[in-house]
């Protein structure tokens, strides 16, 4: 329905705003931010060198975890970096399991002694 209702309302204005409109960049929606539980206990650590900030992450539905009903894991290239933490995954885990377009990136990276400081993401919705 919004997308009519855009077209209608460029075809309104004339030809000028529906090409303005093809070419507006796609709005993207922050969905969370969070740290990555398990950072020490995967791939992360090994990776490190090799991370980059606004690298693309994949989130991957595990609803078989037996620790975690909503687990969503983390991975980079196809390596598992962790998990979404459980206190925060429970939205993501409801919106991939409807087929919702999230994407997920690095946010920060820091050399910080905590793990569970290291390494921030942001999952968005396009």
């Amino acid at each position: 329905m919004r997308s009519a209702s855009r077209l209608a309302a460029a075809l309104l204005l004339g030809g000028t705003a529906l090409v303005a409109l093809a070419q507006a960049p796609a709005v993207r929606v922050l969905v969370q931010r969070s740290a990555l539980a398990g950072f020490a206990h995967y791939a992360a650590p090994a990776l490190w060198p090799q991370l980059q900030i606004g690298d693309a992450l994949e989130l991957v539905r595990e609803p078989d975890n037996p620790h975690d009903p909503n687990a969503v894991r983390v991975a980079w290239r196809g390596r598992m970096l962790g998990y979404l933490p459980r206190r925060s995954n429970g939205a993501v885990a409801w919106g991939l399991d409807r087929g919702e377009r999230l994407h997920a990136r690095i946010r920060t990276l820091a050399d910080h002694p905590n793990p569970a400081r290291r390494f921030e993401l942001e999952v968005l919705v396009e």
